[in-house]
């Protein structure tokens, strides 16, 4: 069997599949015992065999895909993972079947020039100076920088390096000293907390930000952690705000906070993975106000973006300081050679990277730049309309008013009834929904995200919540 035929059948498989789950024929989530997969899989058997193409190739690619989680499907409200667009997914099909590793231009300058394109395209919705194409005339001004990693975790890893190493350049090659600290809600991503440990901040050197109920910074209160870390000896590596959070989509006060920043001469870091993407929103921007007077941002195109995962972007206003964070001694990749192009690799944890770029510009080369924003503009306005919706309803309640399309709610019942809840309809099927703790209390919790996912689905969530919930 050829490459063309195997490729005809995965897509027909693919259509088919796209089609039964926005059609709802499926199941929105289907989840068998790892012994169980194995043995419909037939992992053992092919992998002996080596037999994965044509007729066997059908028969796993039909029950491989029974068995995935449809974020196609309407009732798919879990988590802050996008709905991939077909022609995102092209993308990832032509970076896995060419695999430019990118990093190194010479190894793909087709990728490594969309991913140049892409981060200056980034950098320029922020509002700061994109890198000249010009190579040779790079640094030799004020301009931002940025590159593409594989998730949202590894790009905010990247910018508290950037930021410590900012802070102290001598770091890197002596070691962390014991003085470092960085301010954060407790509202914010754990991968933040993870990072601190990861590069030797230490995740008790975190220094948790005053919030208010809902988990929003208040700028009022953030002297007070900066004085107490000022009085003990400590510097400040960065101060990380969220835009949004991951628990409620609530955004920080980005204006305010750069302003407290800019004024005590301290990295401003803002966690933007799931709600940076209101920067390609005229009617929602708003909430990014001041963004301009960050020093980093982290956008995550595999979430709001439509990007196949995984693809995220790290954003930083002075290019210099990423240029300086990763600085490489490898004879077989640094030397004097002809350079028509930029070597990411100097700004990246990974030495060997994928193309994302090609992946995030197809999608929103498909979609289009309008098309983007109705896309964000509509899933912000249904998550307002669920909200109207759902606190109308004498047996929920809603804890806080959204910002952005995750959802936070309860049926008026004990913790546990939450849970089962939830557990109910994932077993059977309908609805795949996430869970979170407010206030140290358990709410089911929404994303809307699926562009097929409408008001109507909404309401059929909330009458099934209910007869989950009395039965």
């Amino acid at each position: 069997m050829s490459f063309y035929e195997d490729g005809k059948s995965v897509l027909s498989h693919l259509d088919e599949y796209y089609n039964q789950s926005i059609n709802i024929e499926k199941p929105v989530i289907r989840q068998l015992t790892i012994s169980e997969l194995h043995e419909k899989l037939s992992l053992a058997t092919h992998l002996e065999n080596g037999d994965l193409s044509g007729g066997r190739l059908d028969s796993f690619l039909k029950d491989y895909l029974d068995n995935t989680t449809r974020l196609h499907h309407p009732g798919y409200l879990a988590h802050q993972v996008g709905i991939s667009h077909p022609t995102g997914a092209l993308g990832s099909l032509i970076d896995g079947f060419t695999n430019n590793a990118m990093a190194i231009y010479e190894m793909g300058p087709a990728a490594a020039a969309i991913e140049f394109f892409m981060i200056n395209y980034l950098l320029e919705k922020i509002g700061w100076k994109p890198m000249p194409n010009d190579i040779e005339k790079r640094l030799s001004f004020f301009h931002g920088g940025g590159v593409l990693t594989h998730g949202g975790s590894l790009a905010n890893m990247t910018a508290l390096l950037t930021a410590r190493n900012h802070l102290d350049s001598t770091v890197r090659e002596n070691g962390n000293p014991s003085d470092l600290v960085i301010l954060a809600p407790e509202s914010s991503h754990y991968s933040i907390a993870k990072a601190a440990g990861i590069i030797g901040i230490g995740e008790n050197n975190v220094i948790r930000l005053e919030t208010d109920i809902h988990g929003r910074v208040m700028v009022s209160k953030i002297d007070n952690a900066f004085q107490k870390a000022v009085n003990n000896g400590k510097r400040i590596v960065t101060l990380v705000a969220n835009a949004c959070s991951t628990g409620t989509g609530l955004y920080d006060p980005i204006d305010e906070i750069a302003d407290f920043c800019r004024e005590k001469d301290i990295w401003f870091h803002v966690d933007g993975a799931h709600g940076g993407n209101a920067l390609f929103s005229n009617k929602y921007k708003t909430y990014l106000h001041g963004i301009l007077k960050a020093d980093s941002m982290i956008i995550d195109a595999h979430k709001m973006l439509r990007t196949p995962g995984i693809c995220a972007a790290l954003l930083v206003k002075n290019a210099a300081a990423l240029d300086h964070t990763f600085e490489h001694k490898a004879s077989y990749l640094f030397h004097e050679k002809k350079q028509p192009g930029f070597d990411f690799i100097g700004q990246v944890i990974e030495c060997t990277k994928a193309g994302l770029g090609l992946k995030f510009y197809m999608t929103l080369a498909a979609i289009g730049e309008k098309g983007m924003e109705v896309y964000i503009d509509n899933t912000y306005d249904l998550t307002r309309q669920a909200f109207e919706y759902i606190t109308a309803q004498p047996d929920f309640e809603v804890p806080v008013r959204p910002e952005s399309n995750i959802l936070c709610f309860r049926f008026k019942a004990p913790d546990d009834v939450q849970i089962m809840l939830r557990d109910h309809l994932i077993e059977e099927g309908s609805f795949y929904i996430s869970s979170t703790e407010l206030n140290a209390k358990r709410y089911l919790r929404i994303v809307i995200i699926n562009p097929a996912t409408k008001m109507n689905d909404i309401k059929k969530l909330i009458s099934s919540i209910r007869s989950a919930a009395t039965t």
